[in-house]
C-alpha cells in the first residue's frame, strides 16, 4: 500500500509498505481521508517525546472496513467509520493513564492507505459529514468537547473566550460552544479569521498582538465566566484578568511557551479555577460524536491535498496561516 513515512526527522517520503491486516479485536479501514495536526509537524521536526523512525503519521482518518479479525462481529465490514485516535486512555474519567497513547506515534497513523486498529477505537460516520469533514473531526474536535465541557463546565449564557482562533482545536471550542447556547468570543492575530469565526458564532473578536488589547476587550465584552487557550506564554496573565470571578481558565497547550509570572494574589482573591486537559476519555469522545449529530456540527476544512501532497499539506501547516483542518484525500 501507499503510505507517507517519516525516517528521520523533517524527511517525509511517499513509500510502498506492507499492508497491515486486523489482528484479534481489531478492523482493517481503507482510508479515504486523513487530517492533519500541529502535533504531525512537531513530530515531524523532531520536537516531540518518544520519537521512531520509521513512522506513518497522522491521528485523524476515515473510511470503510474492510476486514476484522477474531472476536470482532462481521457486520462491521463495509460501515463507513470514524477512527478515535486516543488509545488506552484507561479506567479514570478524570485523567490518562501513563499507557495511554495517540494514533501516529508510536503506533503508525492515517496517512496512509489502510490502517488496522482496536474495533473499540472506531465509530460509525455520521451520515451529514463528508469523508473530508469526518477525517477533520477526531482529535481536534476530541480535545475541544473536554475542554468545553467535561473540563470547562460551560451551561447555557455564560460567556467564553476562545483563543488563536483559526487552528483546528480552537474552532471546534467556538462551534460547540455556540451550539450549547454560550456567548463565544475569540481572539487572533488576523482580521480575516475573526470575521470568518463570526460566521460560526462569534459574538465578538479581538487582535491579541495590539498592545493593550485585553484591557480594552474585557471592558466591553467581559469577564469571562470560561476562557480556553492553548498558547500559554506571557499573554496568559491577560487571560486571568479576563475571567470572572469564579471563571475556569482551561488550557491544553503552551504554544507560546510558560508564562513568565503566575499573579496567585489575582487567582485566590478572584477564585478563578486552573484546569489543564489533553484529548479525552472513550466516553469523552462517544459524547462528543452524539453532540455533532445532534447540532449537526460541520468541521471547518480549509484545504484539500492528495496523498502525494502531503509535504504541501505540512508547509501549509507550519505557517500556521489555515483557517480550518488541513486535509488528505486518500483516495
Amino acid at each position: 500500500m501507499k503510505a507517507a513515512v517519516l525516517t528521520a526527522v523533517q524527511t517525509l517520503q511517499i513509500q510502498d509498505v506492507t499492508r497491515p491486516h486486523a489482528g484479534p479485536g481489531e478492523v482493517l479501514i481503507r482510508l479515504h481521508a486523513a487530517a492533519l495536526n500541529h502535533r504531525d509537524v512537531w513530530i515531524k521536526s523532531g520536537q516531540y517525546l518518544g520519537l521512531k523512525f520509521p513512522i506513518i503519521p497522522g491521528s485523524d482518518g476515515a473510511g470503510v472496513v474492510v476486514d476484522v479479525g477474531d472476536g470482532v462481529d462481521k457486520s462491521w465490514i463495509d460501515r463507513d467509520v470514524i477512527i478515535n485516535p486516543s488509545l488506552d486512555w484507561g479506567h479514570e474519567e478524570r485523567g490518562q493513564e501513563p499507557r495511554f497513547s495517540i494514533l501516529g506515534l508510536p503506533k503508525d497513523g492515517t496517512f496512509a492507505e489502510f490502517i488496522h486498529v482496536p474495533v473499540s477505537q472506531v465509530v460509525l460516520k455520521p451520515t451529514h459529514l463528508s469523508w473530508e469533514e469526518a477525517a477533520a473531526l477526531p482529535l481536534s474536535a476530541l480535545t475541544a468537547y473536554r475542554a468545553v465541557f467535561t473540563r470547562g463546565k460551560l451551561q447555557p449564557h455564560e460567556k467564553v473566550l476562545i483563543t488563536g482562533i483559526g487552528a483546528g482545536t480552537a474552532l471546534f471550542a467556538l462551534q460547540f460552544a455556540a451550539a450549547a447556547g454560550g456567548v463565544p468570543c475569540v481572539t487572533s492575530s488576523s482580521l480575516g479569521k475573526l470575521e470568518r469565526a463570526h460566521q460560526l458564532g462569534s459574538r465578538a473578536g479581538a487582535i491579541y498582538i495590539e498592545p493593550g488589547w485585553a484591557q480594552e476587550f474585557g471592558k466591553h465584552h467581559g469577564p469571562f465566566d470560561l476562557i480556553v487557550d492553548s498558547a500559554g506564554g506571557s499573554g496568559f496573565t491577560d487571560l486571568i484578568d479576563l475571567c470572572a470571578t469564579g471563571g475556569r481558565l482551561v488550557f491544553f497547550g503552551a504554544t507560546r511557551g510558560n508564562p513568565h509570572e503566575l499573579p496567585l494574589r489575582k487567582l485566590f482573591w478572584k477564585q478563578i479555577s486552573l484546569l489543564g486537559t489533553t484529548m479525552g476519555s472513550p466516553s469523552d469522545f462517544a459524547s462528543m460524536m452524539e453532540f455533532v449529530k445532534v447540532h449537526a456540527i460541520k468541521p471547518v476544512v480549509s484545504e484539500v491535498f492528495s496523498l502525494d501532497q502531503v509535504g504541501h499539506a505540512f508547509s501549509r501547516m507550519e505557517t500556521g496561516e489555515q483557517m480550518g483542518k488541513l486535509v488528505l484525500r486518500i483516495d
